[in-house]
Formats: structure tokens, C-alpha cells, sequence
């Protein structure tokens, strides 16, 4: 049987619509709904219950469907390997992360990446929001928080913490900021979820963890453009240190609370690869990921 047909009918599956696979392959949904009754024609049964409303699964389809799963997978592996023994790794690599993050930690090394792996093609997607990765065609995601839930795989690129911050000129015309509790007297730059714009918590060595209700006037749902307020003495703010070391060490800001862990939720974070198949992992996205975590290194022991 044609293995491109069954990939489109595992398409099909993981969208839950010819629409929707249509889509992802650019072509006329029936165009796919023709390819999936083909297969259906050749294997004698059916793999998918039609309606007006929606597209569903047979039970006899489930089960093909995941049988097949690992076999296309493997074959894809087979294939990519042989390729790789001559040319090395090559194909589109579609890949998403938060604006900040994209623009901190993974720009700025493109040139090297692209030097390195002439064969890659990139395709980065920078956005404030988890999106769905199968849903997206996306083969890897890089994401700020403590360890994964889900069905996704991950591996950790590096730890990250968590430091609030302020500009010289703030910190010598507003109240000194000595002990956590001591930000209640501070109008504070907040960030827009829910967990990070009424409290932020605090622990230090051999005592309990402190939990400071925090207010001010001004939000934003953008850590570059949280940075940029606390540089313009708007007032302090929570930030990560890959974004904000480099003006701590030169002392464009000031770490208000360097004695101290801080958070919004858990103290543990990290910036996480992750990608959908467990069974799986094309050798372009294997590059990247190994790519990432070298050049995050010196990130990581820069912030410190």
C-alpha cells in the first residue's frame, strides 16, 4: 500500500477532520477524503465514521491506525538515516518559543546554527502561547517552566531562575527593598498571567517561603517589554535571568533580593525542548537540540 496514503489517513486521525489534514498538506480536503476511501476500498473496512459534524475513528480504525503509527515512524527513521550517512542532517525544521525567548536565546545564534547545518531549513515561530504542537505541524517547542506535563517529550536545556529587579535611579528614589515583605510599599510592573501579577514568592536558606501580595498600575503580557519598563524606572519587576543578567552584572539593573530565590509559582524552572514523538526524534531536530543546550550553557553560568 502507497505509505504516503497512510500518512495522510494518520493525519487525518490526529486532526480529526479532511479539512484540517488538508490544510496542514496544502491541498483540496477531497483531495484527502478520495485518498482515505482508497485505502479504506483496499483494506475492506472503514476506517473513519463520517457526519455532517464530525469525523471520527472506528474501532477497527483506532487500532490500524496505531499499529501503523510505529512503522511509518520507523520507516521515516530508516530513511532519514540512510540519508544522513551521505549528506548529513537536512529538511525543514519547524520550531516555536515565546517572543522573549526567541529573541534573547535563539537569534542570535542562527548564524552559527545555519553555518553549522547548511541543510536545515528553519522555520521559527515566535509566540506567547503554548500552542498544540501535532495540531501545528510544529517538530519542536522550547518552553519556560517547571517540569512538563503531558503527552509531549522533554529534555532540559538549561535552569533558569527568577530575580526582582530595578533601575539605579528607582532603587535611589523609592523606599529600600531589604526584606520580600518590604515590596508591599512598591507600585511593582506585573506580568499578564494570573499567577505572576498578585503574588510572587520568596525562600532562603533554613526558613519557611514567604508569599508577598504585589499591585501597581501597569501590566504586560511581554517579558522584553517588562524589561524595558524597569529600565525606565517604572519600578521592580520580576524577571528571568537569561533575560536580565547581562544588565545586573553591568549594572544597568539592580538585583533587589540577591540573597533570595524567587518565583512566581515553583522555585524549580528550566527552559524545556519538547517534541511529539516518543519513538522518534529526526536527526534535524536532534542537531538543534544538542545546538541549543551547547550554546545555552554559557547563557546559563553568564546569568549567574
Amino acid at each position: 500500500m502507497d505509505l504516503s496514503a497512510l500518512k495522510i489517513v494518520t493525519l487525518v486521525a490526529r486532526h480529526g477532520s479532511f479539512a484540517a489534514a488538508a490544510r496542514v498538506l496544502d491541498v483540496d480536503p477531497s483531495s484527502v477524503s478520495r485518498t482515505v476511501a482508497n485505502v479504506e476500498a483496499g483494506l475492506g473496512l472503514r476506517l473513519f465514521q463520517r457526519s455532517t459534524r464530525i469525523l471520527s475513528t472506528t474501532e477497527e480504525g483506532a487500532n490500524y491506525i496505531a499499529r501503523i503509527v510505529p512503522l511509518l515512524e520507523e520507516f521515516d527513521r530508516a530513511q532519514e538515516e540512510a540519508r544522513n550517512v551521505v549528506k548529513g542532517p537536512r529538511g525543514i525544521l519547524k520550531m516555536t518559543t515565546s517572543v522573549s525567548f526567541a529573541h534573547v536565546c535563539v537569534v542570535p545564534y542562527l548564524k552559527a546554527f545555519t553555518q553549522r547545518y547548511p541543510d536545515i531549513a528553519l522555520e521559527l515561530l515566535p509566540i506567547d502561547a503554548n500552542i498544540d504542537l501535532v495540531a501545528n505541524n510544529i517538530d519542536l517547542a522550547i518552553r519556560l517552566a517547571p517540569a512538563p506535563a503531558g503527552d509531549l517529550i522533554s529534555t532540559r536545556l538549561m535552569k533558569t531562575r527568577y530575580i526582582v529587579c530595578a533601575s539605579p535611579d528607582y532603587v535611589a528614589n523609592h523606599p529600600a527593598v531589604e526584606r520580600p515583605e518590604d515590596l508591599r510599599d512598591h507600585a511593582c510592573l506585573c506580568f499578564a498571567l494570573p499567577d505572576y501579577r498578585t503574588k510572587w514568592r520568596f525562600r532562603q536558606t533554613g526558613m519557611e517561603i514567604v508569599e508577598v501580595p504585589i499591585s501597581g498600575p501597569i501590566v504586560i503580557s511581554n517579558a522584553l517589554s517588562l524589561r524595558h519598563a524597569v529600565l525606565d524606572d517604572l519600578g521592580p519587576a520580576l524577571l528571568p535571568d537569561w533575560l536580565v543578567g547581562p544588565d545586573i552584572a553591568t549594572g544597568r539593573l539592580v538585583n533587589l533580593l540577591p540573597d533570595c530565590e524567587c518565583a512566581a509559582t515553583e522555585f524549580d524552572t528550566a527552559a524545556w525542548a519538547l517534541y511529539p514523538s516518543r519513538s522518534y526524534l529526526p536527526n534535524k531536530v536532534r542537531v538543534m537540540i544538542d545546538f541549543l543546550r551547547e550554546r545555552l550553557t554559557g547563557v546559563e553560568a553568564s546569568s549567574r
